[in-house]
């Protein structure tokens, strides 16, 4: 089934990661619930095997809040204010499978820089956040190598961010 989406222009790379900051704002607060959550299950033991529980976690909370908007809308509360949809040409909806891969390929934001800090044995909290920092801008850049501006995560899962139509002030899409 073929959506009008697969024509709709892509919204700009500034867009997008400034929609991807208020998404971390969001997230931020679901993961601190999920903490708090594991915090009371555990007893807020601290041994290496909780920290790491407690990590897994947070991976499938985050993991269970994306799928579940890009999988049933295409867009989580961050894209939708900044007018940003998710889509997969072909699809009406993004099917569980691609959203779930498309995921676990985002990780390419943030695993690289975080691999070489663990390879590296970096410890403080700015050599981190710098080789974060890197690791976002480098992976940003990826959209200036595709034709389309897509990351490398949606060209990789067969994904496209589209923008949206303003709605008017009755709440309705321009015609």
């Amino acid at each position: 089934m073929l959506n009008n989406f697969e024509t709709a222009a892509t919204p700009t790379v500034k867009r997008r990661l400034i929609s991807m900051v208020y998404e971390a704002f969001l997230l931020l607060s679901v993961e601190m619930l999920a903490t708090a959550a594991y915090m009371v299950v555990t007893g807020n033991r601290q041994e290496p095997v909780f920290q790491h529980g407690r990590n897994f976690v947070l991976f499938l909370v985050a993991a269970a809040y994306f799928v579940h908007f890009w999988t049933d809308s295409g867009h989580t509360l961050a894209m939708k204010t900044w007018r940003i949809k998710l889509v997969q040409p072909g699809y009406a909806r993004v099917p569980f499978r691609i959203a779930a891969i498309r995921y676990l390929l985002s990780w390419g934001w943030f695993l690289p820089a975080l691999m070489v800090c663990y390879v590296a044995g970096l410890h403080d909290k700015g050599q981190i956040a710098i080789a974060i920092g890197i690791g976002i801008v480098a992976w940003a850049m990826t959209a200036f190598l595709d034709k389309d501006r897509q990351f490398l995560h949606d060209k990789l899962a067969g994904t496209r961010l589209v923008s949206m139509p303003k709605r008017d002030a009755a709440g309705a899409a321009p015609r």
